[in-house]
């Protein structure tokens, strides 16, 4: 059975869905006023794999996955005026390069992208209902806060005291809160600053206000699960909980789940400290436009390393080492392909397909144990190895069926195993005719073709066939100079990029 770590109650808990038939989950998506980086990246690979894994138990057509978007507050008029742009062309660039990057790495669409902006309605009613309540208060600057110290549970989710939090907070001259802790709902607008119509005038919403209205809205006042990454867990989900439960009167979430942090180099990933990577730039570090869904794999499969929520910890070394990681799992596939000559996967049933079945669900299950669920993929692979080694093509062929389906349920596998191998570089070399290496060092320009490639490896070929081992040498090394491996085999001679 499943088992999640609720952050709520700091312990694992079986996970037991308020409607089997409907299972919903909501996490806070990106505020867009600039690239993805990969603290992104991870929270929206977390809760990529937790969606498929819930699909792959309830049926896809029972779970509902809300991702929300932030089109509007202070970061991006902010960044919109430093740009001299309108702020929805900004979040609309912004937007189109998120699902570029989301693209790359792989992840399903959610059921719904709710835009703050789209659901201004929804939020009036829910502050009305706030202010009703007698929880929010309109104070004298035009803006609309929420009072905290009515709200008898605040601070649960995150284990902050009041008194604490009073003690060490601090009023700007120009707030008008009540109370230092209050929280801003609707904010009045200022000269020249996007607003709406409201009830206590012309103004635009808090951030923390989206969620509760956008999440309610897409899923109902109660529902299963609530995810982001650590960062938000306070002030902001501690804040939707205080407004959902006070303008609705029911529970808001059964578990809150939250991913750790993104380290570079064992330092947290800061703007201020200049360890800052967005997507993009990992991307082109492993290939760049020309192999923009193979190094999104290979970025996927880096985070998926590691349990979702312990710190992550992210430098060059790392990446490398988990490109070689799943470089290896591709290698068994593709020397598996080779192997069959054509011929279809077979499909795992009883007993050795089982077992790795078990024990992937076993990882899966608890608490989505993403790292033991790579360690069961990895030792498929090398039962694949043995397998063909001793020329048990049967075998091989059941076991890269599992090793494929169990691949697919995290997001990983999904490339045909030559093209993720030999990737999709770029020619810049002149013919294959004026490439023939005559001695040392070879000289084989960088950047060649697959065809170049395959005239190469017929000329070794044939210089094995004529016993000309010196020269059958100097192509491998001159391949192997420009990062082309080759491996030789009952099926002949394949290639990949290193």
């Amino acid at each position: 059975m499943l088992e999640i770590y609720n952050n709520l109650h700091k312990r694992k808990e079986p996970f037991q869905p308020i409607d089997p038939g409907d299972v919903r989950m909501y996490v806070c998506g990106m505020t867009v006023y600039d690239y993805c980086h990969l603290g992104h990246a991870r929270v929206l690979t977390v809760f990529d794999v937790v969606y498929r894994y819930l699909r792959e138990l309830y049926g896809a057509e029972h779970v509902t996955y809300i991702r929300n978007i932030t089109d509007i507050d202070d970061k991006i008029l902010k960044r919109a005026t430093e740009n001299n742009e309108s702020f929805t062309a900004l979040t609309e660039r912004f937007i189109a390069a998120m699902h570029e990057d989301v693209d790359a790495l792989g992840l399903l669409p959610p059921n719904g992208e709710p835009r703050a902006t789209r659901h201004i309605d929804e939020i009036l009613t829910m502050i009305q209902a706030l202010v009703d309540k007698g929880y929010a208060y309109a104070a004298a600057n035009g803006d609309v806060y929420y009072a905290v110290s009515r709200f008898e549970s605040y601070g649960a989710l995150s284990g902050k005291q009041l008194d604490e939090l009073r003690a060490g907070a601090r009023v700007e001259v120009e707030e008008a809160k009540d109370d230092p802790l209050d929280f801003v709902l609707w904010k009045a607008a200022k000269p020249g600053e996007p607003s709406w119509e409201s009830p206590w005038g012309p103004g635009r919403p808090g951030w923390h206000i989206e969620c509760s209205a956008m999440s309610t809205h897409c899923l109902g006042n109660h529902f299963d699960i609530h995810g982001g990454g650590l960062d938000l867990q306070f002030p902001h989900h501690e804040n939707e909980i205080a407004q959902s439960v006070g303008a609705t009167g029911e529970k808001f979430v059964n578990v809150w789940m939250h991913n750790g942090f993104v380290r570079v180099d064992e330092e947290k990933m800061s703007k201020s400290l200049g360890n800052f990577f967005t997507i993009r730039e990992v991307l082109a570090y492993l290939g760049g436009e020309r192999d923009r869904r193979r190094s999104g794999e290979i970025v996927r499969f880096f985070l998926v390393l590691s349990h979702y929520r312990r710190p992550l910890n992210y430098s060059d070394g790392s990446l490398d080492n988990a490109k070689a990681g799943l470089t290896r799992l591709y290698i068994a596939l593709n020397t598996l392909d080779e192997a069959l000559a054509g011929r279809a996967p077979e499909p795992v049933g009883g007993g050795e397909g089982e077992a790795y079945r078990r024990r992937f669900a076993q990882a899966m299950d608890d608490d989505f144990n993403t790292a033991v669920a790579v360690s069961v993929l990895q030792q498929a692979a090398g039962e694949i190895n043995r397998a063909l080694d001793a020329q048990d093509t049967h075998r091989a062929a059941a076991l890269g069926g599992v090793l494929r389906e169990l691949g697919g349920i995290l997001g990983l596998l999904g490339l045909p195993p030559k093209a993720f191998l030999q990737g999709g570089h770029k020619a810049i070399a002149p013919d294959a005719a004026e490439l023939k290496p005559t001695g040392h060092p070879p000289a084989v320009p960088a950047g060649l073709s697959e065809a170049q490639i395959e005239t190469l490896i017929a000329q070794r070929v044939e210089a094995r066939r004529n016993r000309d081992y010196a020269e059958a040498d100097r192509i491998r090394d001159a391949l192997e100079a420009q990062g082309i491996i080759l491996e030789d085999g009952a099926q002949g001679t394949s290639w990949r990029r290193a």
